[in-house]
């Protein structure tokens, strides 16, 4: 994984606190499908409705693939999330735009990828948030299925998982993203959102967040 500037990485962790797209609650944590306690829950979605936040996080992203996949030819957005950050990245850079379902649709065509498919499209995947990174991939692999070429993933946030390196390491898919866990935790302390003992428990659920217990 790499991030594409540390300044970058600082502003929009200010920023998706500040519009409580990023909660941290580590005294009622939440539960994720995976039965994991979790002190943080991040929705960038919630950016969507801020101009100002959308913005810095669609021109990062735009930059983020001209510098590290300067040869790409279209968008691929991951359902749902990912699909209104691609269309307004692949507008800006006036390419071809698709998006990726976690399952083929029900009906009509039963289209797993929507959009027109070029085999041999080199493409960009872009996710709002990367945890293990499992679905990710799965979206990587449906494009390649359809004869994509995929040059890599652009997102806005990840959690920094070790399992997630080793998935994209294994995978050989290049991951780019604007802000990260490690990145916002000195943030939220200074924006005084957790204290410093707080922290150390926030540290800790990074390291190992299927056995953490508030």
């Amino acid at each position: 994984m790499e991030i594409l500037d540390s300044s970058i990485a600082a502003e929009v962790a200010d920023q998706l606190l500040q519009i409580q797209a990023i909660r941290l609650q580590p005294e009622k944590p939440f539960t994720w499908a995976s039965g994991w306690k979790s002190p943080i829950y991040c929705d960038n979605r919630l950016s969507l409705s801020f101009p100002a936040v959308r913005d810095l996080i669609k021109e990062n992203l735009v930059k983020s693939i001209q510098h590290f996949y300067p040869e790409a030819e279209a968008i691929a957005g991951v359902a749902t999330a990912g699909i209104p950050q691609g269309a307004l990245i692949a507008n800006d850079l006036k390419l071809p735009f698709i998006y990726v379902r976690s399952k083929p649709k029900g009906h009509g065509m039963e289209n797993m990828i929507e959009g027109k498919v070029t085999p041999g499209q080199k493409v960009v995947v872009v996710e709002d948030l990367v945890s293990t990174g499992g679905s990710s991939l799965k979206a990587v692999q449906d494009l390649k299925n359809a004869g994509f070429e995929v040059m890599g993933m652009v997102a806005i946030f990840s959690y920094g998982f070790s399992v997630a390196d080793d998935n994209f390491e294994e995978a050989g898919i290049k991951l780019v993203v604007l802000s990260n866990y490690e990145a916002m935790l000195p943030r939220a302390v200074e924006k005084k959102y957790i204290s410093d003992e707080v922290l150390k428990s926030l540290e800790t659920w990074r390291k190992d967040p299927a056995n953490w217990t508030p």
